[in-house]
């Protein structure tokens, strides 16, 4: 983002230049090139002909009558920006209206106290969410992404260019889709730059079925291309009228500004949502191995679970099957499919407990260096296994396929090849030191 920034930084540093005027001479004085600067507005060409009363007076009321023509027409032009920024704000104000009611009803919902399986682990309350880009607030994901949308819609006002590319990419999900708007798009723009001069590559068609399949039915496109310069128009089209998306005659012939558009269509990124790891720390409890956890992990429906049975019983007569390689590839990513979240506990030697939340398809080496940030001293080597004394390798695959998925407790252990030494060198005690103050500060029941 920052790098798309920069664009509409030189771009704004351009227009200053351009607006300050010829310039002069370093070894010129201010008086010199002031009155350089006056003489030369007041000069006027020479024309050819009579300079008698009557054709100036011609050329005077010329003069007035192209002016008030530019006045009208400009004024119209004006007054049709206007009414669709004002109709554009007015749907923005409606969006971000309805997205914070949705918020609000999401936090309520929050408040309701959940029953609670006394000799169990705690409900996780929900699966939470950030994004650094928008502000440190942590949500789950629907509402994290309603925050989003209108941190995206507060911001078009100051910079509608960037902003809207990235509403192209972030508020729409089909990626192939994505792909071809940003190319149709790139197209309009690069027929401008090509063609300043030629009224018909300034037109779209609203209703045109290439226009209405690529671009119109992607969010955030309208707005882009009212940042970029087009406006709605109704014009003669056939044998009555439609609508058409005109651009500007004068920004068309800013090729640099176009060429900055289509940068910053290719350089955006999508704002997506961060998994929360929704870090906590616990006292020693019996109960560390007994789960609660919601719904939001499971992507089966209940329909699915009735059907448990019956895939089991499949799955038994396929053992007597032979099947291609392929075929099990497929059956093993659909069981690795049922779960979209981890939920990983860590006991440590002295009883205390770390949890966080993973995505199921993250790999192992996530959950290392989940660990190894919370710990007190990160530099010493250690194991991760689970309830069975498997010890579980930094390098292997994803969680869901090392079976820790939907939720696992691992046992945590420093490493024994290198205990002996530390021991020596720094004192047995500082290997009874687990996890860091800050996050002992936060312990609680379990």
């Amino acid at each position: 983002m920052a790098a798309i920034k920069k664009f509409f930084e030189k771009r704004k540093l351009n227009v200053k230049f351009k607006k300050a005027g010829e310039g002069h001479r370093l070894d010129e004085s201010p008086s010199a090139s002031s009155s350089r600067a006056s003489h030369a507005q007041t000069m006027t060409p020479r024309t050819s002909g009579s300079r008698g009363p009557e054709s100036d007076a011609a050329r005077k009321a010329a003069a007035e009558a192209a002016l008030a023509r530019m006045e009208v027409k400009q004024q119209s032009k004006t007054d049709g920006m206007v009414i669709q920024r004002a109709r554009m704000k007015r749907e923005m104000e409606a969006e971000k209206k309805r997205l914070m009611e949705a918020e609000a009803k999401g936090a309520a919902a929050r408040a309701v106290p959940k029953e609670v399986v006394q000799d169990g682990a705690p409900m996780l309350g929900a699966v939470l969410f950030k994004c650094p880009d928008i502000g440190p607030q942590v949500l789950p994901r629907e509402e994290m992404e309603s925050a989003i949308h209108r941190f995206l819609l507060d911001n078009y006002e100051d910079e509608p260019e960037l902003t809207s590319a990235l509403m192209i990419y972030t508020l729409n999900k089909n990626k192939e889709k994505i792909k071809v708007c940003i190319e149709t798009l790139i197209k309009y723009l690069d027929n401008i730059i090509n063609n300043p001069s030629e009224e018909k590559y300034w037109k779209i068609r609203q209703s045109n079925k290439a226009f209405q399949e690529r671009v119109a039915c992607m969010k955030g496109t309208e707005e882009f291309l009212l940042a970029a310069g087009f406006s709605l128009k109704s014009l003669p089209f056939e044998d009555g009228e439609a609508m058409f998306y005109v651009f500007d005659e004068e920004l068309a012939q800013d090729g640099e500004r176009l060429q900055n558009m289509k940068d910053v269509l290719l350089q955006a990124e999508p704002i997506r949502p961060e998994l929360d790891r929704d870090t906590k720390v616990f006292h020693p409890s019996n109960s560390a191995s007994k789960f609660n956890i919601p719904d939001e992990f499971y992507t089966i429906s209940p329909e699915e679970l009735k059907k448990e049975h019956q895939r089991r019983e499949e799955a038994t007569e396929k053992l007597g099957m032979l099947r291609t390689k392929a075929m099990r590839e497929r059956d093993e990513q659909r069981e690795l499919r049922k779960y979209r979240y981890t939920l990983l506990r860590v006991r440590f030697p002295d009883g205390v407990i770390l949890q966080g939340v993973f995505r199921a398809n993250e790999s192992m080496k996530s959950a290392f260096e989940f660990v190894r940030e919370n710990l007190q001293n990160n530099w010493i080597p250690f194991h991760l296994a689970t309830s069975t004394g498997s010890k579980l390798q930094e390098e292997e695959g994803t969680l869901a396929e090392l079976g820790l998925a939907p939720a696992t407790l691992l046992n945590f252990s420093w490493d024994p090849s290198v205990m002996s030494e530390v021991a020596a060198q720094q004192g047995q005690a500082i290997t009874k030191i687990f996890l860091t103050g800050d996050l002992l500060s936060t312990i609680q029941q379990l």
